[in-house]
């Protein structure tokens, strides 16, 4: 497990969010001044011991393992965006509860992403593969040790250290800031500095 320590301050972007009950950051360097903001959204379904996650097929963050989601489209509620996300990409509905909020910066976009995340104890419909996602379960609880059933080393860098406060019950928020490289031609982000806490919903 990578180092972390307590952080009482919220890095910029986040002051909005008011106090913060428990925090943990990581990495070093100065916050980067944030781009105008884009709106996505992830979902993630958890049921019976088990989390649904989607292994992404094509585009942003291919080959990965995550939630379930995408841009908000103009006119469009955030709630509305990731119930259509959850759809296109899975094939199912669910009654989508909002969990935790993410800012997101990696260096060379123009935009930084923020993203509004939603879980969901029970959906509707059959998971199915579609263009873009396959569909996959893993047990919970899912700890960052090695051996865990959650397949971290092809995850988000990030995800590691919202996912236990999200599964804590907790709403959470915090911001990565991140940079991307390329190794035998396979696209890696790697997280420059990280910050994540809980806070009331």
């Amino acid at each position: 497990m990578p180092h972390t320590k307590p952080m009482d301050t919220p890095p910029p972007g986040l002051e909005v969010y008011g106090p913060i009950q428990v925090s943990t950051s990581g990495g070093s360097g100065k916050w980067s001044d944030l781009p105008p903001a884009k709106l996505y959204t992830v979902s993630l379904i958890m049921k019976s011991g088990k989390i649904l996650l989607g292994y992404k097929k094509r585009g942003f963050g291919k080959d990965m393992y995550n939630g379930f989601g995408g841009k908000v489209e103009p006119g469009e509620s955030v709630e509305a965006a990731a119930l259509r996300e959850l759809q296109e990409e899975a094939g199912i509905s669910a009654n989508l509860v909002p969990c935790g909020t993410i800012i997101y910066f990696l260096e060379g976009y123009d935009h930084t992403f923020h993203i509004e995340v939603f879980k969901a104890s029970d959906y509707e419909g059959e998971p199915i593969e579609t263009d873009e996602m396959r569909p996959e379960w893993f047990d919970l609880p899912g700890s960052i040790e090695q051996n865990s059933p959650i397949p971290w080393d092809k995850m988000w860098a990030d995800d590691r250290y919202w996912y236990p406060i999200m599964l804590s019950g907790r709403y959470f928020v915090g911001r990565t800031d991140c940079g991307e490289t390329a190794e035998d031609g396979v696209k890696k982000y790697i997280m420059h500095r990280w910050w994540f806490g809980a806070r009331d919903a």
